[in-house]
């Protein structure tokens, strides 16, 4: 197959570089623009690993030549920019000196028996991400993100789930009522009430519920669940980050299914 030839941007005011800088910055602005930006080698490689084409990869000129052996035809469209110009895009400290533009997936319908994780209007994008990452560690291969949940898509969350997106089914924002089609019990999570974790017989698959870092989970959800489960904290803290718990958690279920 003969691969194409890169395009070389040198305009700030490029069409590409005006849409990258507002999905590298504008968590929701994958929504209206129907494509994620990914930052870094790592991420491309964890997407293109799960089988995944980018539709533009992006690449510093500095970089280009050596990446070129490994990256060439990696996506429908290879642009090479100016190293300056790729960092003034970049949400990171650290500019990365390449990047891949996605198509962003289609909704997926709820599986109705996988192993899930619900996300109750958790606002921190670094939790959101960690906890993607524990479910695809563990084997819940489905989330469910409610109303009021940071954006699954955006870049902090990516960043944060160290590819962990690519696979898993991703359903966001939708409501309570999405839920009636899972046919798995669902567990819910408490500080102060509920069997103890370490000592109750978890059902496999299931839905963990995890809910708002405050607030925790809403009163209508909390209903929906068949278990409560605390946490033993021997120091004596108050409760654990959310992050924190849902990996307990679902180290737990896994455990529990492996055993």
């Amino acid at each position: 197959m003969t691969v194409a030839e890169p395009s070389h941007i040198s305009s700030r005011d490029n069409p590409l570089l005006k849409e990258l800088r507002k999905l590298a910055h504008d968590p929701g602005a994958y929504r209206k623009a129907g494509r994620i930006w990914l930052e870094g080698d790592h991420l491309c490689r964890a997407a293109r690993a799960r089988g995944v084409r980018a539709a533009v990869a992006v690449f510093t000129e500095s970089a280009w030549p050596a990446a070129r052996p490994e990256w060439a035809g990696a996506a429908d469209k290879t642009v090479v920019l100016a190293d300056a110009l790729l960092a003034a895009v970049s949400g990171l400290e650290s500019p990365a000196s390449m990047g891949f533009v996605l198509d962003l997936p289609a909704p997926p319908p709820i599986a109705a028996d996988w192993p899930t994780v619900v996300l109750d209007r958790l606002q921190d994008a670094g939790n959101v991400g960690s906890i993607l990452r524990s479910a695809a560690a563990f084997g819940f291969a489905q989330v469910i993100a409610l109303k009021g949940t940071a954006a699954l898509w955006s870049p902090k969350v990516l960043r944060a789930g160290m590819g962990a997106h690519f696979g898993l089914r991703l359903v966001e924002s939708v409501g309570i009522e999405a839920l009636d089609a899972l046919t798995v019990p669902c567990i819910a999570t408490s500080s102060h009430r509920g069997e103890w974790l370490h000592r109750t017989r978890l059902p496999h698959p299931c839905a963990w519920l995890m809910g708002h870092e405050g607030q925790g989970l809403s009163a209508a959800l909390e209903a929906r669940a068949g278990l409560q489960v605390r946490i033993v904290q021997p120091g004596g803290e108050e409760s654990l980050n959310v992050a924190a718990a849902a990996a307990i958690c679902l180290h737990a279920s896994a455990s529990t299914a492996g055993g």
